[in-house]
């Protein structure tokens, strides 16, 4: 799950070199930023790192607050084998502001390149408790290859998949998996064609979305579903092509999802309250059941009661 603070790196990461002044100077101060930019970058990417070094030293100088330049400056000095530079350039670069989530893997990688294995895994479950999720750097960094037997590094590994899924292994997070899937739905009297819907888990296993399309029109609409830890129930928002939008809540009771809405105003007529039930039938089977209430919940009317078929 991506969190304000996951935008706020993204945005510190990309941030471009600012310059001060006004009119021509302003305009010439640009003009060398933006040049000195673009060599350094195209030394880091052709990784000539001596030039690297040679361009990012002063640029970091002039602009500590940037911490994309830090970590290349860091990386073209590893790369050089000039180790102790590095770490003091990270170290120095944590003090200036630098999320630790990626400077501390950093700092994790030259550590495991001197040899220092208890250093190695200090700064890896630093980068960990920061958040660090980058599964794929971490399967793949060549620096970490002497430990890839270590169990203490697999063990590292499933804390990585746990912040990049955070809800992946949350129990309360699963109660609605019997809803995923590929479905083919009708009409529970009568088996007539309902619609099409496919469930599925998007945003780190968090959300669960749902994509329905009737059958002999072009309505058609959305749902997200999630597990909110806060108020400890679970949550829908249905939204759709006509610019409905509906919003539930409930939980799971006795092995039911139960939504309900609040009061809705309803365009000349008394106020619309909503129970909507998902049951499991069986592992290929659920029953979606949607009654409504004019009364506050006094009598209830069903609006539609469809079978999800799951698609062989």
């Amino acid at each position: 799950m991506r969190s304000m603070a996951d935008f706020v790196l993204a945005a510190c990461l990309s941030a471009s070199v600012p310059t001060v002044g006004t009119g021509a100077e302003s305009a010439q101060q640009s003009s060398q930023a933006d040049n000195d930019s673009v060599q350094a970058a195209a030394a880091y990417d052709a990784k000539d790192w001596a030039k690297s070094v040679q361009l990012y030293e002063p640029m970091v100088k002039a602009h500590p607050e940037i911490p994309r330049l830090w970590f290349r400056l860091a990386t073209s000095l590893q790369e050089l084998g000039r180790l102790d530079q590095a770490l003091q350039t990270l170290e120095q670069g944590l003090k200036a502001g630098v999320p630790p989530v990626f400077a501390e893997f950093s700092i994790a990688t030259i550590y495991a390149q001197k040899g220092d294995k208890e250093k190695t895994f200090e700064h890896l479950q630093k980068a960990l408790d920061a958040g660090y999720n980058k599964l794929e750097q971490f399967d793949s960094d060549a620096h970490l290859a002497s430990l890839r037997g270590d169990p203490r590094l697999a063990k590292m590994r499933q804390a990585v998949e746990h912040n990049l899924k955070p809800c992946a292994s949350t129990p309360e997070n699963r109660q609605f998996d019997f809803w995923l899937g590929e479905w083919n739905v009708e009409t529970t009297q009568g088996g007539v064609p309902a619609g099409q819907s496919k469930i599925e888990l998007i945003l780190g296993d968090c959300v669960i979305q749902e994509n329905w399309q009737s059958d002999g029109n072009p309505y058609s609409g959305k749902s997200y579903n999630i597990y909110d830890t806060a108020l400890k129930r679970w949550e829908q928002f249905w939204v759709d092509n006509s610019a409905g939008n509906i919003f539930f809540y409930g939980g799971l009771k006795d092995g039911v999802m139960d939504y309900w809405t609040d009061e809705i105003p309803q365009p000349g007529g008394p106020s619309l309250k909503r129970h909507l039930q998902f049951i499991k039938v069986g592992p290929d089977k659920v029953r979606q059941y949607s009654q409504g209430s004019s009364d506050g919940g006094k009598t209830w009317k069903p609006e539609y009661d469809f079978t999800y078929i799951r698609k062989k």
